[in-house]
């Protein structure tokens, strides 16, 4: 199926690994040219250097940086018709899963918010006026712990809920001037926040007394009760998120996507 992205010219935060590359690359496959935004590149992304990819180092922890990610796109390749907010997460040195309200301070609590809602904030108030010119779309990459809460990363979970309250006044103010936003909601994805030396799998098997492969190919998502069995991989979420990025999801905005691996149970 052509998704009608040809030409079109995508922002994409956080794209150096995980669910941002598989974004990137994907983007790339369709025909768009990609603006990937992240704090250095990386092997998976020098592997898709060309005429239509521009990586623009960024460290969105700094108030100025999504602002000047947009105008490295307009000014290399025009115009901006597509913006992936994908970038979140643990923030630079922090490690998760962190347990129990009472574990975070104020100034995790302003970090986990500078990064998984704020950074976002300020790229769609950068991308919004050209947006407007070009009828495009906003993707918000969220997660499945926004609609369902628990004693574990509190901050994380309170920060991508806020994200997607912002989709939604976001599509009801703008989906009428012709720009569509919506949400993607991963479960538990196989990325380097789980795979990494000292990443999650690594905490939990601390947690559990077992060994991380165990924990990522049996217990994590028996703990979380993921009705597939296994975690979701990158290229899944990337897919839906091109789906909603495209012309072809024309009458699709303010909507969340849970790709999740059954994840959330509730209707």
């Amino acid at each position: 199926m052509d998704l009608k992205l040809s030409g079109k010219v995508a922002v994409v935060t956080g794209a150096s690994k995980g669910i941002g590359l598989a974004v990137a690359r994907t983007l790339l496959e369709e025909g768009a040219k990609v603006v990937a935004a992240s704090r250095s590149a990386s092997p998976g992304l020098d592997a898709l250097a060309g005429a239509d990819l521009l990586h623009v180092p960024a460290d969105l922890m700094d108030p100025e940086a999504p602002a000047r990610v947009v105008a490295a796109a307009v000014e290399r390749f025009g115009r901006l018709d597509v913006l992936v907010n994908n970038a979140g997460g643990p923030p630079p040195g922090v490690s998760l899963p962190r347990p129990g309200f009472l574990t975070p301070d104020d100034d995790d609590w302003r970090q986990m918010f500078e990064f998984n809602l704020f950074s976002t904030v300020r790229a769609i108030r950068a991308a919004i006026p050209h947006l407007l010119e070009t009828g495009g779309s906003i993707v918000n990459v969220s997660s499945g712990n926004a609609r369902q809460p628990g004693p574990m990363n509190v901050d994380y979970s309170a920060a991508k809920a806020a994200m997607n309250n912002l989709t939604k006044a976001l599509s009801a103010e703008f989906a009428p001037q012709g720009v569509r936003v919506n949400t993607v909601s991963p479960g538990p994805v196989l990325t380097a926040w789980w795979t990494e030396e000292g990443g999650a799998a690594d905490i939990l098997a601390g947690m559990t007394g077992t060994d991380r492969d165990t924990v990522i190919g049996k217990a994590a998502p028996e703990m979380m009760g993921l009705a597939t069995g296994r975690l979701v991989d990158p290229q899944e979420i990337a897919d839906a998120v091109v789906l909603l990025a495209s012309p072809r999801s024309a009458s699709t905005t303010g909507a969340e996507f849970a790709i999740d691996g059954g994840l959330l149970k509730e209707l």
